[in-house]
């Protein structure tokens, strides 16, 4: 088995579970029934492609782990996500600027992941596109509502966008997992991605009437290296309680 192959798609699972649940935190609570259903569909998306991810990890691990064991049998420092999916939902514009930075990065990564020497890893990312195509249009549409509106959806969206900037580098900084991956052909280089994620950035921003943040700013990391806060673990003691409860629970 590939130890640094598993790491990998551990990652790319752990941002689909995670951002699904923190999604799933706003069923019934949504500002709009139109609103709280969508968001509903974006983390039943990212549910299924999580359990794609996790299945393949498992199979490759080798140790009897499913997607259930691998979900909720875990602890925080286990979790290779990336810190902005754990980052709580805060008012709607912070959910939608969490939403809208990683939707533009995650459409990048599966377009560069469809050409992927992994053919299992390449037919995911083919059935994943699919949705992601739809959260990055959705997510970019309602960012330019927000950021044109009135004053004050003006303000929220741009102090939201602000206050999360410092989670975004982490999605181009490569460590020796990514470096192996690419080194491989099952996955791109990080680095590659970040000029036609800016750019998209930039054309919603400008729409938008929004200021992009200085480029130059201080930014976070680890979480891929499991280095989580502690919103990572309140989210997941609610997330696996049934199964640490009652282990090997079933329906």
């Amino acid at each position: 088995m590939s130890e640094q192959k598993f790491e990998y798609l551990l990652r790319l699972a752990d941002n689909a579970l995670v951002l699904s649940q923190r999604l799933t935190e706003w069923c019934g609570k949504g500002p709009a029934l139109e609103e709280d259903m969508a968001l509903a569909n974006v983390a039943l998306d990212l549910i299924g492609q999580a359990r794609f991810w996790f299945s393949y990890a498992g199979e490759l691990e080798g140790k009897g782990r499913d997607e259930d064991k691998l979900a909720f049998l875990r602890d925080a420092h286990e979790f290779r996500n990336l810190l902005l999916v754990e980052q709580a939902n805060g008012n709607y514009a912070d959910t939608l600027a969490r939403q809208f930075y990683f939707d533009s990065w995650h459409f990048l990564l599966l377009q560069q992941l469809l050409k992927s020497t992994d053919e299992r890893i390449a037919s995911i990312a083919e059935k994943s596109l699919k949705e992601v195509s739809y959260h990055v249009r959705r997510s970019g549409d309602l960012i330019v509502r927000l950021g044109d509106g009135t004053a004050k959806s003006h303000d929220m969206m741009q102090a939201a966008l602000d206050e999360l900037w410092m989670y975004t580098d982490e999605m181009f900084q490569a460590d020796a997992v990514d470096q192996a991956m690419a080194a491989q052909g099952v996955a791109p280089d990080l680095a590659s991605l970040r000029e036609p994620w800016l750019n998209y950035i930039c054309e919603v921003f400008e729409e938008a009437t929004l200021t992009v943040p200085p480029m130059n700013a201080w930014m976070q990391k680890g979480g891929k290296q499991g280095v989580h806060g502690e919103k990572l673990g309140y989210l997941l003691a609610e997330m696996q309680f049934l199964q640490r409860a009652y282990p090997g629970a079933t329906w």
